[in-house]
């Protein structure tokens, strides 16, 4: 009975919990796993002397959460820049595309990015207390520190955000902030930031240039210089790319540019339409660099 009661308790608070998870890790498929996993170690607890069911529950999946912030970050940090394995750190499998974008419309792109790049545990400071206005007593549980020490984590954070976001509200906008948010998507793996960017029809296609640069291997997809077609087929291919991208102006639109001492040796031209980046085309033939104007 008494397990029953427990699982009647979780299911109730279920709709909270997940939005909770999602938030703090940014990602359907992992605030499932999250949610499962705390489901498992709740139901092992004993809980006879909790006098807040409601509150341990969020600790749980946050405590769950936090644990999977720390693990994408050293798993990003212990493989190599070229392990292709570096994506299956921000990618989880079973991803559901469609999912993900929606996830990330809801929370909207930029404060999406903004997020990903908080330490683990100002990240879920920030959350649990910002946006679900969970007490710092709780809070500090969740992080394993004191209440006064989770305050200071959240201001942290907070600073941060607002100081990363002034002026940037409209950044989807923005074609140029776009391009940025779009670059700062690709560094950190941001699978759902990056949908969501994407046009549903988005292409990207590589000239021969840069294929014979063995642009195939650093992308790992043979079908660049025919195309790759779809949003989520695009993400993929760039997440945890363009690492050394800078945004740059070319012919007077917002792109970017790869270089190497001075010398442009690809450049990422974007279209955007309807806020919205539509296709992406990688351009390493000099004599057609050359006809470009970049300014920086």
């Amino acid at each position: 009975m008494a397990a029953e009661w427990l699982a009647e308790r979780f299911e109730a608070a279920r709709p909270r919990l997940q939005r909770i998870a999602q938030r703090i890790l940014g990602s359907v498929a992992e605030s499932d796993d999250a949610l499962q996993e705390s489901w498992l170690r709740i139901s092992r607890a004993d809980t006879a002397g909790i006098a807040n069911l409601e509150g341990w529950l969020t600790t749980v999946v946050a405590r769950v959460c936090l644990d999977a912030l720390k693990w994408r970050d050293s798993r990003r940090e212990e493989l190599t820049p070229d392990d292709p394995r570096r994506d299956t750190a921000a990618v989880g499998a079973g991803e559901r595309p469609a999912d993900e974008a929606v996830l990330a419309e809801s929370i909207g792109v930029a404060l999406l990015i903004l997020l990903d790049a908080l330490p683990p545990a100002e990240r879920v400071a920030f959350v649990l207390h910002d946006i679900f206005d969970v007490p710092f007593a709780d809070v500090a549980a969740s992080v394993g520190r004191t209440p006064d020490a989770a305050r200071q984590l959240a201001s942290r954070a907070r600073r941060r955000v607002r100081g990363a976001s002034a002026g940037r509200d409209a950044a989807t906008q923005r074609p140029d902030e776009l391009v940025r948010a779009f670059l700062t998507a690709s560094r950190a793996g941001n699978f759902s930031a990056l949908l969501a960017l994407l046009d549903p029809g988005a292409t990207l296609r590589a000239d021969a240039a840069v294929m014979a640069m063995d642009g195939a291997a650093y992308w790992r997809n043979d079908g660049l210089q025919a195309g790759i077609v779809g949003a989520d087929a695009v993400a993929r291919t760039f997440s945890k790319r363009a690492s050394a991208a800078q945004p740059v102006l070319i012919d007077g639109r917002p792109g970017a540019v790869w270089a190497h001492k001075g010398e442009v040796l690809v450049a990422f031209r974007f279209r955007i339409a309807d806020d919205r980046i539509m296709a992406i085309d990688l351009v390493a033939d000099q004599a057609a660099i050359a006809q470009s104007v970049i300014e920086r």
